[in-house]
């Protein structure tokens, strides 16, 4: 018998949890729950925006796209965030992709809510700016540790982050899909890999 992923509250993502409660009931009535499958592409760089998302059980992936098709993971968005920041900060698309990269469940609210709120220039707003900062400190150093970092060493840090951000410690993925996330040959996952579980 197949088990059941647990049931999710809003208070599962930390920003929800976070909200004041005018805002929170506010919000609560405009949230909808939402399986996030493994793979799925909750929106393609340049698209316009129709929601945000708030993981409460999943991993989303933002990739940045190359003119050659290749992709690198520029950050990993869990139960301590949303994805789809550009709605509040002024703009209708953004140039990354943000796919499902560890299956689970969270919820969503339309752009609209999201841009009224973010006119309000209440606390909601300054609590989405702190997150914003987080999520670009997050790309910096991903950029960073790219470019200074050994394949091994960038794998340990994709796997720190991700397990920081799920409930229990099993992450279930395919080779292919981490030497995507990396911006790697899928060899050179097999050997970082490698070179991981020896050290343990």
């Amino acid at each position: 018998m197949a088990m059941k992923s647990p049931r999710s509250e809003p208070k599962d993502n930390y920003l929800l949890g976070a909200l004041p409660d005018a805002e929170s009931r506010r919000w609560l009535p405009q949230l909808d729950p939402v399986d996030l499958p493994l793979g799925r592409v909750l929106y393609e760089a340049g698209s316009t925006l129709r929601h945000v998302y708030f993981p409460t059980t999943a991993l989303i992936s933002l990739l940045h796209l190359m003119e050659n098709g290749a992709s690198a993971e520029i950050a990993v968005v869990g139960n301590e965030g949303m994805v789809g920041i550009s709605l509040f900060m002024g703009g209708e698309s953004t140039p990354s992709r943000a796919v499902v990269q560890s299956a689970g469940r969270g919820f969503r609210l339309n752009a609209q809510a999201i841009r009224a709120e973010a006119t309000r220039a209440g606390p909601v707003l300054q609590l989405l700016l702190r997150y914003t900062q987080a999520l670009i400190t997050q790309m910096t150093q991903t950029a960073a540790c790219n470019r200074h970092h050994s394949v091994d060493q960038q794998l340990c840090r994709w796997l720190l982050l991700s397990l920081d951000r799920l409930r229990g410690n099993d992450l279930v993925m395919t080779q292919a899909l981490i030497a995507n996330m990396l911006g790697v040959r899928r060899e050179g996952v097999t050997e970082a890999a490698g070179i991981c579980s020896a050290v343990d």
